[in-house]
C-alpha cells in the first residue's frame, strides 16, 4: 500500500460524495506554505512508484525553509493553457509527431493531449484601425484575412485531438478568460470505478503571465511551448522544491493610488530582494481586504519580479469572485469544502489557522504606496509619478544620436490635422493587457477620468495613437452599462479588439506622416500602456522609450501628450470655461470608483458572455476546415509547415558528444531577453524572413508579424536574434561597427552578415556554434522559439553568467547545453571576445547516466594561445538530463509513447 491508497477519502459537498486525496493528516503539513501543500496533494495523487514515490512526498513534508533547493520532484499539472502565438507551434509539433509515429510504424492516435488543454486566440489582433466607431469590427476583419490559414489549422486541431478546445478570436485575453471562466480552483472527473474524484486545479501555460491564475489560488506558471507540449502528453514537469518567500500585505490602498501602483511597487521590491526560481506567497490578515482582481493583477506580474509564482491561498475572497464570475453554486461549495478539508483554507482570522513558515520574508503596508509608472525599458524600473518628468529628462539623452533633431517637427495628416511633434511626445497611449483589463477598479477609474476630461472639454493630443483593447467582453459590457464607453469614445478610446494588442507589440502602424517624421528626424518618442512588458523594440519600431502605467494614467498621458510632464505643476489644458485643468481636477476618488464597480459589474454579464465561449462568430464558423487524424500539409503555405525536428529520428538516440571547434555566433551583454532572441513583431522586406516571403510572392503589406507565422519554422529561424535592438558585440571584436539587429561576423567567409546567413555557412561546413552572454540571459516571456530558433541556427551551447528559469529549461528541451561561467567570472574577465574557437569536454559523461557539475572549456585565440575554464552545467535535474540525452523533450516523449 502506498500513501496514494492510504490517503484516499470521501468528501461531501453540495449534497454529493467525492473521492479525494486527504493531505490534512500528514505529518509536517501544518506549517508548509499553501503553494507547497498544493504540490503535496499533486504528488500524493500521482504516486506511481517510479517517477513519484512515497519518498518524494516525505521529502516535501520535511521541507526545510532555510535549505537551498536540491530535492527534485515531478509536478503533474491538471491543465495546460495556450495562446495562439505559442500555441500554434505546439499543435504543429503534435501534428508532426503524429506523422513521425506513423513513419516509425506506430498508431498516430497515441499523440493526443492527456490532460485538458485549451487555447485562447488572443495574440493576433493588431490595432490597424483606431479612433473610429467600428474599429473593433474592421480590425477583426483584417485579423481573419491575415490569419485564415492558421485558424483553419487550429479548427482542424480542435476536431482531430481529444482534450483540446479553442476559444476563438475576439473573445478575450488568455489569462482573463482563464480566471473568469476556464479555471476551476478544484476540478473533478469520473473515474473508472464510477466515482467522482475531486482534485486541485493546477495549470501551466505557454505564456509567462499564466501566473494571473495564482490570484485564484491556482498554482501554475508560464513554461516554454516545449515543456507545455510534454505536459499535454502526460509528462510531469521536473522541478526542484523551491525556496518560498512569504510576502505579508497590511493596510489599505490610499486615495489616488491604483492596483497598478501596488503591483509596480511589489515588482520593484521583489526584484531588489531577488526571487528568481523561488515561489512567492502572499499571506497574513491583510490579504482578506485585497480584492481578487487585485490579487490577479499581482499574480500576473510574477514574471516581472522574476519568481515562478506569486500565489494567494483560497479564502472567502476567492469564493466571492467565483460567484461573481458565474461559477455554479455546486462548484463554489466544492471549492470551499475541499479547501477546508485539506488545510488549504487561507483565512488568517480562522481559529484553526496556522501561519506557514517561509524561507524569506517581505512586507508591504499598502498605505505607503504612491502613484508610479515603470520604464523606459524594463517593468521593474519603477518611477514615482511625482519624479517622472525629472527622470525622463535624465534618461532621454541616452536615446538621442547626432541625427536627432531637437526642434519641433511639423506634421500634416488627414486623420488628425496639422501639429508639431518633438522628443518625448507620447506616440501611443494604450489601455491594453491582461494585467489591468482583468481589474474592474482600474478600468472604471479610466472611464471616470474620460468622463471628467470630456466634461471639461479636454482631448488627447492629435499625435497620440489611442486604443482600448479589453481582455474580455465583460469589460465592454460594464463600461457600456456604466455609461462610460461614450466618454471613452469621445477621447478616441473606442474598442479596437479583444486581445493583447499593444502589450504584445501589435500596436499597429502609426500614421505614416508621424512615422516618417520620427524616423527622418530620429525623434525619441514614447509609448504609455497599461501592460506588463516594455522591453526595447517591443511596442513599436518607431518608439524608443516605453512606460507601464495604470489605465487612468494612460489617459492622463494621452491628454498631456508628452512624457516630459509634471502632473502636479502643469495643467493638462484649458477647460471649456477657459480655466486650467490639472490631473487632480479629473481624478476620481476610490469611493466613486467602488460605487460604479459595485453598481455595474454583475454575475449576469459573465453568464451571458461565457455561455457560448467556444462557438465563435460567423467568421470562425465559416472557415473551411480539413478533416482526418493526420494534417494535410501544404508545401506552399507560408504560415503552417511540417516541422523538421523529427526528420531522420531513430527509435534509440545517438550518444551525446563533446563539442569541438565551435565558433561564436553572438557575443551579448546583460539582460538579453527572449524578446531579443525570439522573433516577434513586424519585420522588413530586407530581413532574411522578408526575403524568404518575397521570393514566394508575398508582398510586404501581407507579411503580418513573426508571432502570426510561428507555425512556419523557415520564417522563425530567419528571425531568431533578429530584434532591432540587439547589439552583437562580436562585430566590435573584429573591428566592425556594431549595427543593431540580427548581424554577426562570419569567420569562414571573413565578412559581416546576418546571423541567419552566417549560421547556414557554419552548418554547411559542419562547424558547431556557441553564444556567449552576461547576466540574466533569457529574461521575459516564455518564448519556445527563443530555444527552437537557437538550435535551428546550429547553436550547441550557450555560456552565460546567469540564466532566467524558463529559457534555461527551454534550451535543454531543445537539446542545447546551458553553461555558466565560473562564479564571479565573465567573458570579459576571462579575456574572451568571441574571436576564439571553443572546445567543450566532459559532455559525454551524460552517456554514463551522470550529469557532470562542470565541463572543461578551452578557448583558442587567433594567435594560438588558450584560455581554459570549467563551466557550470545548468542541467539541474535527472529529468532534464534525460531530455538532453534524447536531443530534446519532444523526442524523449515520442520515444516513450512508442514504447
Amino acid at each position: 500500500m502506498s500513501l496514494r491508497d492510504d490517503q484516499l477519502a470521501t468528501l461531501k459537498a453540495a449534497g454529493k460524495d467525492f473521492d479525494y486525496y486527504n493531505i490534512a493528516n500528514l505529518d509536517g503539513i501544518d506549517h508548509l506554505p499553501y503553494s507547497l501543500k498544493v504540490l503535496v496533494e499533486n504528488l500524493v495523487r500521482n504516486i506511481d512508484g517510479a517517477n513519484i514515490t512515497d519518498e518524494h512526498v516525505k521529502t516535501l513534508l520535511d521541507w526545510d525553509p532555510n535549505a537551498e533547493p536540491s530535492h527534485e520532484i515531478q509536478f503533474t499539472p491538471s491543465r495546460v493553457i495556450m495562446q495562439d502565438f505559442t500555441g500554434v507551434p505546439c499543435i504543429v509539433d503534435l501534428a508532426t509527431m503524429r506523422d513521425a509515429v506513423k513513419d516509425l510504424g506506430g498508431d498516430p492516435e497515441v499523440i493526443n493531449p492527456q490532460v485538458q488543454s485549451d487555447m485562447v486566440i488572443d495574440h493576433s489582433v493588431q490595432i490597424d484601425k483606431y479612433g473610429i466607431a467600428n474599429a473593433v469590427q474592421e480590425n477583426m476583419d483584417i485579423e481573419y484575412q491575415r490569419n485564415g490559414e492558421r485558424y483553419q489549422f487550429l479548427r482542424w486541431g480542435q476536431q482531430a485531438f481529444k482534450n483540446f478546445r479553442v476559444v476563438p478570436p475576439g473573445t478575450g485575453i488568455i489569462h482573463q478568460v482563464n480566471i473568469e471562466y476556464l479555471a476551476k480552483v478544484v476540478m473533478s472527473k469520473t473515474e473508472a470505478n464510477g466515482n467522482t474524484l475531486a482534485y486541485l486545479d493546477s495549470c501551466v501555460g505557454t505564456d509567462s503571465h499564466t501566473t494571473t491564475e495564482n490570484g485564484l489560488g491556482v498554482l501554475g506558471w508560464g513554461v516554454g511551448g516545449i515543456e507545455a507540449e510534454a505536459a499535454m502528453l502526460g509528462q510531469p514537469i521536473s522541478m526542484l522544491v523551491p525556496r518560498v518567500v512569504g510576502f505579508k500585505l497590511t493596510g489599505s490602498i490610499p486615495e489616488g493610488v491604483t492596483a497598478t501602483d501596488v503591483v509596480l511597487t511589489i515588482t520593484d521590491m521583489l526584484r531588489k530582494h531577488g526571487v528568481v526560481g523561488k515561489f512567492v506567497e502572499f499571506y497574513g490578515e491583510g490579504i482578506a481586504s485585497v480584492p481578487l482582481a487585485n490579487r490577479a493583477t499581482i499574480g500576473n506580474m510574477g514574471p516581472e519580479f522574476g519568481s515562478t509564482c506569486g500565489i494567494f491561498p483560497i479564502d472567502n475572497v476567492t469564493l466571492d469572485y467565483l460567484r461573481l464570475t458565474g461559477r455554479s453554486k455546486e462548484q463554489v461549495a466544492l471549492v470551499e469544502a475541499y479547501a477546508k478539508s485539506n488545510r488549504l483554507w487561507g483565512d488568517a482570522s480562522d481559529p484553526d489557522y496556522v501561519e506557514p513558515q517561509y524561507s524569506e520574508y517581505e512586507e508591504l503596508d499598502l498605505g505607503t504606496v504612491v502613484p508610479s509608472i515603470a520604464g523606459p525599458k524594463r517593468p521593474q524600473d519603477r518611477i514615482l509619478l511625482s519624479e517622472a518628468k525629472e527622470m525622463f529628462e535624465k534618461t532621454a539623452p541616452a536615446y538621442e544620436t547626432e541625427k536627432t533633431v531637437k526642434d519641433p517637427v511639423a506634421v500634416s495628416t488627414d486623420f488628425r490635422g496639422d501639429f508639431n511633434i518633438e522628443n518625448g511626445d507620447v506616440a501611443i497611449a494604450s489601455i491594453t493587457s491582461c494585467t489591468n483589463t482583468s481589474n474592474p477598479s482600474v478600468m472604471i477609474a479610466a472611464g471616470l477620468i474620460a468622463r471628467n476630461a470630456h466634461a471639461k472639454g479636454l482631448k488627447p493630443k492629435p499625435w497620440v495613437k489611442t486604443s482600448l483593447a479589453p481582455g474580455s467582453q465583460v469589460v465592454a459590457d460594464y463600461l457600456k452599462a456604466a455609461g462610460l464607453q461614450d466618454d471613452l469614445d469621445a477621447l478616441g478610446y473606442q474598442l479596437v479588439g479583444f486581445g493583447c494588442a499593444t502589450c504584445i507589440g501589435n500596436s499597429g502602424p502609426l500614421l505614416p506622416e508621424i512615422s516618417e517624421a520620427i524616423n527622418t528626424n530620429d525623434l525619441t518618442v514614447t509609448a504609455v500602456l497599461s501592460g506588463n512588458r516594455n522591453f526595447e523594440g517591443r511596442i513599436s519600431p518607431d518608439v524608443k522609450m516605453n512606460y507601464l502605467a495604470s489605465p487612468p494614467l494612460v489617459i492622463a498621458y494621452a491628454l498631456a501628450g508628452t512624457m516630459d510632464f509634471d502632473f502636479e505643476t502643469q495643467p493638462l489644458g484649458a477647460g471649456a470655461d477657459g480655466n486650467d485643468v490639472y490631473l487632480k481636477d479629473i481624478w476620481p476618488t476610490n469611493s466613486e470608483v467602488a460605487a460604479v464597480v459595485d453598481g455595474t459589474v454583475s454575475r449576469e454579464m459573465f453568464l451571458k458572455d461565457y455561455a457560448s465561449v467556444f462557438d465563435g462568430d460567423h467568421r470562425w464558423k465559416g472557415l473551411d476546415v480539413p478533416e482526418g487524424e493526420l494534417f494535410a500539409w501544404n508545401d506552399k503555405s507560408t504560415y503552417v509547415r511540417k516541422q523538421t525536428f523529427f526528420d531522420g529520428m531513430k527509435a534509440t538516440p545517438d550518444p551525446v558528444a563533446d563539442i569541438h571547434g565551435a565558433r561564436v555566433l553572438a557575443l551579448l551583454g546583460d539582460s538579453v531577453t527572449t524578446d531579443h532572441i525570439s522573433p516577434a513583431g513586424a519585420f522588413k522586406a530586407s530581413s532574411p524572413a522578408g526575403k524568404y516571403l518575397t521570393e514566394r510572392g508575398v508582398e510586404p503589406k501581407n507579411f503580418n508579424s513573426y508571432g502570426s507565422r510561428r507555425g512556419n519554422h523557415e520564417i522563425m529561424v530567419r528571425g531568431t536574434f533578429g530584434n532591432i535592438r540587439l547589439r552583437n558585440q562580436l562585430l566590435a571584436s573584429v573591428g566592425e561597427e556594431v549595427t543593431s539587429g540580427g548581424f554577426t561576423y562570419d569567420f569562414l567567409a571573413k565578412k559581416p552578415t546576418t546571423i541567419f546567413e552566417a549560421s547556414r555557412d557554419y552548418i554547411d561546413n559542419k562547424v558547431p556554434l556557441v553564444v556567449l552572454a552576461g547576466k540574466e540571459y533569457g529574461t521575459g516571456s516564455s518564448r519556445d522559439w527563443a530555444a527552437k530558433g537557437t538550435v535551428m541556427l546550429g547553436v550547441k551551447a550557450v555560456i552565460t553568467e546567469s540564466f532566467e528559469r524558463i529559457h534555461r529549461s527551454n534550451l535543454i528541451g531543445m537539446g542545447v547545453l546551458p553553461l555558466q561561467f565560473p562564479a564571479g567570472e565573465s567573458y570579459e574577465s576571462l579575456g574572451l571576445n568571441g574571436t576564439e574557437t571553443y572546445d567543450i569536454a566532459g559532455v559525454e559523461k551524460l552517456n554514463e547516466g551522470v550529469t557532470p557539475k562542470t565541463v572543461h572549456v578551452t578557448a583558442t585565440h587567433e594567435d594560438g594561445s588558450k584560455t581554459e575554464f570549467d563551466a557550470v552545467v545548468r542541467i539541474d535535474t535527472p529529468g532534464e538530463a534525460d531530455y538532453y540525452r534524447n536531443g530534446g523533450i519532444l523526442q524523449y516523449v515520442l520515444r516513450n509513447l512508442m514504447k
